[in-house]
């Protein structure tokens, strides 16, 4: 007689969620004023007024831009400001800060649109490895919003997971 083999990983109910699927797809691009700085240092406000009205901005063409500045400058909000109007007409969205900062807001806003209460008395598993950085605050956020309405909560894979919630 024929041995029938068994998915028990397919049949024990467990729902995986990848957070790299929440990982917004357009591409990402610093863009560092510190050229754009008298000896790197010092806004001139007239010079950097010249250098944003010439530039090419379309080349941030459906992109998501993150404005930085990567020397130690007093800058003035206004300057990032005037940055985020001229490639507004090009970019997908922009933001001030770094990539690292950008992809945690980016991965928030995702995860602020799930809706937690789809995964009422399940079995959670959050995968833990993938191709695509995932921030660890994607990780606690997710976290608690499964909390309130998941049974379990584990991280990692089916066949390798660390429990970490359980509803009691």
């Amino acid at each position: 007689m024929e041995e029938l083999i068994e998915n028990r990983v397919a049949n024990s109910g467990l729902i995986t969620l990848d957070l790299a699927d929440y990982f917004e797809k357009s591409e990402l691009v610093s863009f560092d004023i510190r050229p754009w700085l008298f000896r790197e240092i010092i806004l001139r406000e007239k010079d950097f007024r010249e250098q944003v009205k010439n530039y090419d901005w379309s080349e941030f063409t459906d992109k998501i831009v993150c404005f930085t500045c990567s020397v130690d400058a007093i800058i003035p909000t206004w300057a990032y400001m005037l940055l985020g109007v001229s490639v507004q007409p090009f970019a997908k969205k922009y933001f001030f800060g770094s990539t690292q900062q950008i992809h945690e807001l980016l991965y928030h806003e995702a995860i602020s649109k799930i809706d937690f209460a789809q995964y009422q008395d399940a079995r959670v598993i959050i995968k833990g490895c993938g191709d695509l950085p995932v921030p660890v605050n994607a990780y606690v956020e997710i976290t608690a919003g499964l909390q309130p309405f998941a049974k379990s909560i584990m991280y990692g894979e089916a066949c390798s997971n660390v429990p970490v919630y359980k509803k009691r």
